[in-house]
């Protein structure tokens, strides 16, 4: 392979890492934000939780665990959270008494409805004036990238 087209690459590659980065930094950051605007004694990934749940009704506690990518105790004390607030409800799953179901309740799903419009009210103040199609290709490459991190293992640390 050219050497040209390696560095050209690997000057691409880390320009890519940088912004990603910083998109997550400010997605965390955000996301923080969102939480407080559904409930304002909400932290972090409450937002995120209550995304998942919206899209995907009722589910397993260990399923949104997994869905996340953090253990049973995580995910039990930030639904427990969510629920002494009245946002979620949880029941016994009835195919297996030893799971638990968890969805939004009707308070839960009207908080993060008004949240999930004033975050999509954002999105279409800071790119309205994006081109359409640059808009489109924009959300193409975003699915694209998310597979693909999807797909990636884990990163290992060089060894040194």
């Amino acid at each position: 392979m050219d050497d040209r087209l390696t560095q050209r690459q690997e000057a691409a590659f880390r320009e890519v890492e940088r912004e990603v980065a910083v998109m997550f930094r400010r997605g965390r950051a955000r996301s923080a934000e969102m939480s407080r605007l559904v409930h304002p004694q909400l932290e972090g990934m409450a937002y995120s939780l209550l995304a998942h749940l919206a899209e995907a009704g009722q589910v397993r506690v260990t399923d949104v665990g997994c869905h996340f990518g953090v253990g049973k105790a995580t995910i039990s004390r930030q639904i427990k959270a969510l629920e002494e607030l009245g946002l979620v409800s949880r029941e016994p799953d009835p195919l297996d008494g030893r799971a638990s179901l968890v969805s939004l309740t009707e308070d839960g799903a009207s908080r993060y409805a008004r949240a999930h419009e004033a975050r999509l009210a954002s999105f279409r103040e800071m790119l309205c004036s994006w081109d359409p199609a640059d808009l489109s290709r924009f959300g193409r490459l975003l699915a694209r990238f998310n597979e693909s991190v999807a797909a990636a293992p884990a990163p290992v640390a060089p060894e040194g």
